[in-house]
């Protein structure tokens, strides 16, 4: 599984996905990451981590930031290891905040990330915020 998952690597870069501006998006979208980790080679266990990283990005861009936003799939190395890198970018500017009727069911989100991923952090540049995770390949 590692070689395949290092030649499939070499030749996958990136992948691209612009986001409908809607939770409801989110589904369709941990899909469509399922299929590119199954080609890309990626062990149940990494993709299950991986597809909880996306949700937990994506929600918060989609509830918290204004449109538009991006998922992006990518290679990277931490600590001489092939990783895979999801960010999330949106416009940024928060948009106001929404009372929830249970507080507590929110918030936990960065920690779930944080808690998955190698390593997790954020740009803020000229086009918004990108928020991101790598997640060890294997």
């Amino acid at each position: 599984m590692a070689a395949q998952l290092n030649t499939v690597a070499r030749e996958a870069v990136d992948h691209v996905c612009p986001v409908p501006h809607s939770p409801a998006a989110v589904p369709a979208v941990r899909g469509r990451v399922r299929m590119v980790l199954a080609e890309w080679g990626f062990p149940p266990d990494v993709t299950m981590d991986a597809l909880v990283v996306v949700s937990e990005l994506l929600t918060n861009a989609l509830v918290h930031a204004l449109p538009p936003a991006t998922l992006r799939l990518s290679w990277v190395r931490v600590d001489e290891r092939r990783a895979l890198r999801i960010e999330v970018t949106d416009a940024g500017g928060a948009l106001p905040s929404r009372q929830s009727a249970a507080p507590d069911e929110h918030g936990r989100g960065i920690a779930i990330v944080t808690a998955l991923s190698a390593r997790y952090g954020l740009r803020v540049h000229t086009g918004g915020i990108t928020r991101w995770a790598d997640l060890l390949a294997t």
